[in-house]
């Protein structure tokens, strides 16, 4: 019985929707969030504390009941207390530093609200869908093949596209109807964009995403522009510009 064999555009788009539901997977985990460094401050000054109590307890104890024939060598202690002191102080300044990181992410907030408006180009993974339209672009050769795969949140593939690429830049645009063309809701889609060799390997291409600047957040990381309900860190946007974006087809 002879297996059937494998088109290459089908084991192009399987790469593709492989890569979309491994971005979603990696968005989903990190998207749990993180305490806060103040959070992380207070807990270990708590946990310093309830330390030292016990510390102290249990120095208390073996004093009350060490040998008067034979007492105890007060270095050790002693050092241990110093050890305290010391770990207290270095909790104390991340603290203080975290507090100043704060500030400074508030006058930065302040500054970049500014941004509100201007489309942005960025190197991410995530599409946002804004007014039912979403934008990525890409380098590409004449005649190479490349599919494209877009999956909610949850991981579920909801467009494929193939197409022949032209040379230098090439623009997809999305008007965001799923497979079946049923219009989806604006939203942080996750897009994965693959070619295939002369050889059958399939690989990556980079690409970027368009979408227009609606918000600034404070992420885990840092800065965050919000298109829409996607976020997007400010570290991934590579061009700014005015203008509120093309529209899908």
């Amino acid at each position: 019985m002879t297996t059937p064999t494998i088109s290459n555009e089908a084991k192009l788009i399987q790469a593709a929707e492989s890569a979309a539901k491994s971005s979603a997977a990696s968005s989903a985990s990190g998207g749990t969030g993180s305490s806060g460094s103040g959070s992380l401050s207070t807990s270990a000054l708590s946990s310093l504390a309830d330390n030292y109590t016990t510390f102290l307890t249990l120095l208390t104890t073996q004093l009350k009941n060490q040998d008067p024939s034979s007492p105890m060598n007060t270095d050790t202690f002693t050092s241990e207390l110093a050890q305290f002191a010391g770990v207290e102080q270095q909790v104390e300044t991340n603290s203080n530093l975290s507090s100043l990181i704060s500030l400074n992410e508030d006058g930065q907030l302040s500054t970049d609200s500014s941004l509100v408006g201007k489309t942005a180009t960025a190197n991410t993974t995530t599409l946002p869908l804004q007014s039912g339209s979403a934008s990525l672009s890409f380098s590409g050769s004449p005649g190479e093949t490349v599919a494209i795969a877009v999956a909610n949140a949850s991981g579920t593939i909801v467009k494929d596209a193939v197409m022949t690429a032209g040379s230098g830049t090439n623009t997809w645009t999305w008007n965001g109807t799923d497979n079946n063309g049923n219009q989806l809701s604006d939203g942080a889609y996750n897009v994965s964009v693959e070619t295939i060799g002369s050889s059958g390997t399939t690989s990556d291409v980079p690409f970027t995403v368009t979408g227009t600047i609606t918000g600034m957040t404070k992420g885990a990381s840092g800065m965050e522009a919000q298109m829409g309900s996607a976020n997007i860190p400010m570290s991934d946007i590579t061009n700014l510009s005015s203008g509120t974006g093309s529209t899908g087809s």
